[in-house]
C-alpha cells in the first residue's frame, strides 16, 4: 500500500527536514509520503559488525538469525543498526570510521536520505573494545551514591556519542527477586527505592550526554521461578505493582528516560511483548511514556518459538505492534516480510505501523538525524584526515584517565567490608598469602556485559584492550615491602582440590592469607555469573568452600575477599574469617580499591545493595519479606541472612542521637519531619549511611515488616557531627490496595532511622489521619534528607 501525500515544502528542502517546523508537522510530512516497504523499514534493526579497516559494517551472522541482504533491504531505509562496536574486537577509530561509511550508504540508498539509530550495550560502560569497563550495577548499588552514578553514565554516554552511536541499551531495573539468578549482577539491588534512585540517576547522567537511555526489562524478568533465566514468573498484581514497577515510573517520571524494552517473560499466561494492558495502558496512557519501546533481542519471534501465542511470524508481528512495541530488535525477523505480507492480507492494519513508525521518527528528529544539516561525521573526528585510516588507528581513546579515574572512585564506594575483628586494616605485614582463583586472574573484575567477557572470550588472539591489574599485582603495589605468595588452591568452578594442600601450606609459612574467591562471569553457561549463568545453590561455586574451610584451619588469620556477581553462603567463614570484603566485578580500578581498603589508605564505605544469604538453601529471600517470611518456630528453615540489606563496617565509629519530630501526626496527605545528630566518634575519617525504613504494622493488605523509602550519605572527620533532617511525605506509605489502587491509608507507622536494614539505631512512631487517599504515578517518592 502506498500513500503519497501533497507535503508543503520550500524551495531547498522537504518539511521533514526543516527544523523550523513542529517535529509533529515534519513526522506527519514524512509518514505521508512513505510507501509501505519504507514504513516497515524504519521498525526494525540489523545486527551488524564494524570493519576491522574502517570499511563498512558487515551483517552479523548469528544463529538465531538468518541472512540478511543490505543491498536488498537499504533502498527502504533503516530505522537501527544494532551493535557496530559490540560485536567484534575493532580499533575504536577504525569502528567509527565503519559506522560513518555505513551511515553515508544508508542514507545514499533510500530516498529520504534517514540515518539509522545506532545502538551499543553500556551496563558496565559502553561495551566496546578498549573501553573503560566500570564496575557493574551491583556495585553501583552498593555506593548508595546516585551522584557517582550519574557521573559515570555521562561519561559513558560522552564516549558514545564521540563515535556516533545515539542510544544504549541500559540502565537494568529489574529487583532482584532470587540471588540464584545469572543476572543479578547486572541488577542494583533488592530493594525498588534503591534501584529507582540509582537506576534514575544513571538515565540522567546517559540522557545528559545525549544518548537514549533504555529501560530493561519491562517487567518481571527478575522474577523467574528458582532463579532460572528466561523461565516462567509468578508474580502476582501487587508485587508487581509496588515492587516491580516503581523504579520504572521513578525512571520515566524524574529520568526522562526515552526508551523501553519489553522483558522476555510472560505473567499469568502474557508476555510482556504482547501485553497492551502494559506497553500501552501502563506505560503511555497512565505514565504518559511517548518514547520508543524496543524489543529485546528476537523477543517479538519468542512469540510464536517460546510462548507459543502467534501461529506465525506475521502474528508475532501483529500481536507486538498492537501491544506497543515499535521496533524489532536486533535484526530484522518478524517486521520484515512477514509483517508486509499481513498487512496487505489485512492482518494487521497499516495504522499500527504508522503508530509505531510516528514515534520512531519523533524520536530521530529529536536527535536531528533529520536535518538538513547532519553530518554522519562524529565528533571524534572533528578536524580528522578520513581517507587515511591506516593515521586513525588508535587517536580515540575510549579508556581515557578521566574514566579510569572515576571508575576507581566507584570501586572504592562500593567495596563492601562485612565482617572485621580488627585485623584489618594491615599493619605493614612482612609475609601476605594470595590464595584462590581470582588471586592471579586481572578478567575477575568484569561483569558478563564488559565487552572483554561479552565479546572478547570469542577472539582469544586478540589482546583484551584495557589495563585490568589482577588482585596480586595491586596487592604488590600496596605493600612493597612485604613477601606475596601465590597460590591457586582451586578454580572458580572445576572442583579441583588438588591445590589444596600446597595452599594451605603456603597459608601456614604467612603473616597474614588473603583468600580471593568468588565468580567468573560468562554468558549462557560459560560462567558462574551472567545471563544465563544461574545457581542451583548459593553456595560457592566448585570446590571453593572447601578451599575456604581448609585455609580457616590454618592457624593463619584469614581475610575473604569476594570478586562476585551475586553474594554466596559462606559457611563457617562469617564467623571464623577474621575479615570479609565484599566486591561485586568493580571494574578497571577494583583490584586496586581492594588493595587500598585492606591497607587503610581507602576507607570502606560500601552498603550491601542486596543480603548475603546464611544457608546456601535458603533462598528466594530478601530483606521485604512479610511477617510470614521471617524466622518462626513453624519451619526448620531460618531465612535469617549473614548480612542484612544495606549492611557495612567502617574503621571508624558514628553515634547517633537526638532524634526529634516535629509532628506525631499528619494526614494521609501530609508530611513528617525529623532530625538527628550522627557524630563521627572513632580516630579517622569515614562515611555513615543514614538509611530510612518503613514498617507499617496494621494494613488492609499483607505488607513487608520494613521498606527503604530514603538514604543519605555522611562524610565525617573524627570528631565530626552533622545535624540531619528528613522530610516524609505520607506518599511513601502508599501501596496497592485490595482493589488495585495506590493508597494511603490511616493508622500508625513506625520510622526507622537504620544503619543496615539488620541494625536500627533510632525508631519513633507517627500517626496519619484522616481518609483513604488516592495516588498515581505522579506521587513523591522521597523521603528528602538535608545535612546541616
Amino acid at each position: 500500500m502506498t500513500a503519497n501525500v501533497a507535503v508543503e515544502t520550500t524551495p531547498e528542502i522537504p518539511l521533514w527536514n526543516d527544523p523550523s517546523h513542529p517535529v509533529s508537522a515534519r513526522v506527519d510530512a514524512l509518514i505521508g509520503a512513505m510507501t509501505l516497504q519504507e514504513k516497515i523499514a524504519q521498525l526494525y534493526g540489523v545486527w551488524v559488525g564494524a570493519s576491522a579497516n574502517g570499511g563498512e559494517v558487515a551483517p552479523h551472522q548469528h544463529d538465531m538469525e538468518e541472512a540478511v541482504d543490505l543491498d536488498a533491504l537499504l533502498p527502504s531505509g533503516l530505522g537501527q543498526l544494532t551493535r557496530p562496536f559490540g560485536t567484534a574486537p575493532v580499533d575504536p577509530a577504525l569502528g567509527a570510521l565503519s559506522l560513518l561509511r555505513t551511515q553515508t550508504r544508508i542514507t545514499s540508498a533510500n530516498r529520504f536520505g534517514i540515518p539509522a539509530v545506532a545502538h551499543e550495550e553500556c551496563l558496565a560502560g559502553f561495551a566496546a573494545w578498549g573501553a573503560t569497563a566500570y564496575p557493574v550495577p551491583l556495585s553501583w548499588g552498593a555506593t548508595f551514591d546516585p551522584d557517582v552514578i550519574r557521573r559515570m553514565a555521562a561519561a559513558i554516554g560522552r564516549d558514545m556519542r564521540a563515535v556516533g552511536v545515539h542510544q544504549g541499551l541500559a540502565p537494568v531495573l529489574d529487583v532482584v527477586r532470587d540471588l540464584r539468578w545469572g543476572r543479578v549482577e547486572e541488577t542494583i539491588g533488592e530493594d525498588p527505592y534503591l534501584v529507582g534512585t540509582i537506576g534514575t540517576a544513571y538515565v540522567q547522567g546517559l540522557e545528559s550526554a545525549g544518548i537514549v537511555a533504555t529501560l530493561k526489562h519491562f517487567v518481571g524478568y527478575s522474577a523467574s521461578r528458582a532463579g532460572r533465566n528466561l523461565a516462567p514468573t509468578s508474580v502476582g498484581p501487587r508485587e508487581r505493582a509496588d515492587v516491580l514497577l516503581p523504579p520504572f515510573e521513578m525512571a520515566i517520571r524524574e529520568g526522562g528516560a526515552r526508551s523501553v524494552m519489553h522483558a522476555y517473560t510472560d505473567i499469568d499466561g502474557i508476555p510482556s511483548a504482547a501485553d497492551e494492558k502494559l506497553l500501552t495502558g501502563l506505560l503511555r496512557d497512565t505514565w504518559g511514556f511517548d518514547g520508543t519501546v524496543v524489543a529485546d533481542y528476537f523477543g517479538i519471534a519468542f512469540l510464536k518459538t517460546l510462548h507459543g501465542i502467534a501461529g506465525d511470524f506475521a502474528d508475532a508481528a501483529g500481536a507486538a505492534l498492537t501491544a506497543g512495541v515499535d521496533i524489532e530488535l536486533p535484526t530484522v525477523k518478524t517486521f520484515g516480510a512477514p509483517l508486509a505480507d499481513a498487512v496487505a492480507e489485512g492482518r494487521v492494519p497499516e495504522s499500527l505501523i504508522d503508530r509505531a513508525l510516528r514515534r520512531v521518527l519523533t524520536q530521530k528528529a529529536d536527535l536531528g538525524l533529520l536535518d538538513p544539516d547532519w553530518s554522519p561525521v562524529p565528533p571524534a573526528f572533528a578536524g580528522a584526515d578520513l581517507d587515511d585510516p591506516d593515521a586513525l588507528r588508535g587517536t580515540i581513546d575510549l579508556d581515557s584517565p578521566a574514566n579510569r579515574e572515576l571508575a576507581r572512585e566507584i570501586a572504592e564506594k562500593a567495596v563492601v567490608l562485612l565482617a572485621n575483628d580488627g585485623t584489618l586494616p594491615l599493619a605493614a605485614p612482612r609475609r601476605i598469602a594470595l590464595v584462590g582463583p581470582n588471586a592471579a586472574e586481572g578478567t575477575a573484575v568484569l561483569g558478563c556485559y564488559s565487552f572483554p567477557q561479552h565479546v572478547g572470550v570469542q577472539h582469544p588472539e586478540i589482546p583484551v584492550g584495557i589495563e585490568l591489574p589482577s588482585l596480586g599485582e595491586s596487592l604488590a603495589a600496596e605493600f612493597p615491602d612485604a613477601e606475596i605468595t601465590v597460590a591457586r588452591g582451586t578454580g572458580v568452578d572445576d572442583g579441583d582440590l588438588s591445590g589444596i594442600a600446597e595452599a594451605v601450606d603456603t597459608a601456614r609459612d604467612a603473616d597474614i592469607v588473603v583468600v580471593a574467591l568468588g565468580d567468573r562471569a560468562g554468558l549462557f553457561g560459560r560462567g558462574t555469573s551472567g545471563e544465563g549463568c544461574d545457581a542451583e545453590s548459593l553456595a560457592l561455586p566448585g570446590a571453593q568452600q572447601e578451599l575456604l574451610n581448609a585455609l580457616l584451619d590454618s592457624g593463619t588469620p584469614v581475610v575473604t575477599v569476594l570478586l562476585a556477581g551475586r553474594p554466596y553462603a559462606l559457611g563457617r567463614a562469617v564467623e571464623d574469617s577474621a575479615a570479609i570484603v565484599q566486591s561485586f566485578f568493580p571494574g578497571v580500578g577494583g583490584t586496586r580499591a581492594i588493595a587500598g581498603v585492606l591497607s587503610g589508605r581507602t576507607a570502606p564505605s560500601g552498603r550491601l545493595p542486596v543480603s548475603v544469604p546464611r544457608g546456601p538453601g535458603s533462598q528466594p529471600a530478601t530483606y521485604l519479606g512479610a511477617r510470614l517470611a521471617q524466622a518462626s518456630e513453624v519451619s526448620n528453615i531460618d531465612p535469617t541472612p549473614a548480612f542484612g540489606f544495606g549492611h557495612g563496617l567502617t574503621y571508624t565509629t558514628f553515634a547517633w542521637s537526638g532524634l526529634t519530630v516535629d509532628t506525631e501526626q499528619a494526614s494521609t496527605d501530609g508530611e513528617f519531619t525529623a532530625s538527628l545528630t550522627v557524630r563521627n566518634t572513632g580516630e579517622r575519617s569515614g562515611t555513615e549511611v543514614v538509611q530510612l525504613y518503613l514498617h507499617d504494622p496494621v494494613a488492609s493488605v499483607v505488607q513487608p515488616v520494613q521498606r527503604l523509602v530514603g538514604y543519605t550519605r555522611l562524610e565525617l572527620a573524627p570528631g565530626e557531627s552533622r545535624r540531619v533532617r528528613v522530610t516524609v511525605p505520607a506518599d511513601v506509605a502508599s501501596f496497592t490496595g485490595r482493589d488495585g489502587r495506590r493508597i494511603v491509608e490511616p493508622g500508625e507507622l513506625e520510622l526507622r532511622l537504620s544503619a543496615s536494614s539488620t541494625d536500627a539505631r533510632l525508631t519513633t512512631r507517627v500517626s496519619l489521619t484522616g481518609p483513604v487517599r488516592e495516588l498515581d504515578h505522579t506521587r513523591r517518592f522521597h523521603a528528602e534528607f538535608t545535612v546541616e
